[in-house]
């Protein structure tokens, strides 16, 4: 698997450009895409995420943010509201 450490601040730091809340779902748990440690803690142990994003910019978040999951090997899938 790949490192994280570049994923997850790459994630947060992406997701940290919208106002849009960002949420991703992994194991019935629910993490703010800006919380770098949330972050950490989450992509370690598990291999789905669903991505759920409201907001003013949420296209465009929803574009930025799954291309730096699959930049990395990450599948998220994202979830239509």
């Amino acid at each position: 698997m790949a490192t994280n450490n570049e994923a997850v601040v790459e994630i947060a730091q992406t997701a940290g450009k919208y106002t849009s809340s960002i949420v991703l779902q992994a194991d019935n748990k629910y993490i703010d895409v800006k919380s770098i440690l949330g972050l950490f803690t989450t992509l370690v142990n598990t291999k789905s995420y669903e991505l759920h994003v409201h907001g003013p910019d949420a296209e465009e978040a929803k574009k930025a943010v799954t291309e730096v999951f699959a930049k990395h090997g990450l599948d998220v899938k994202v979830v239509a509201e």
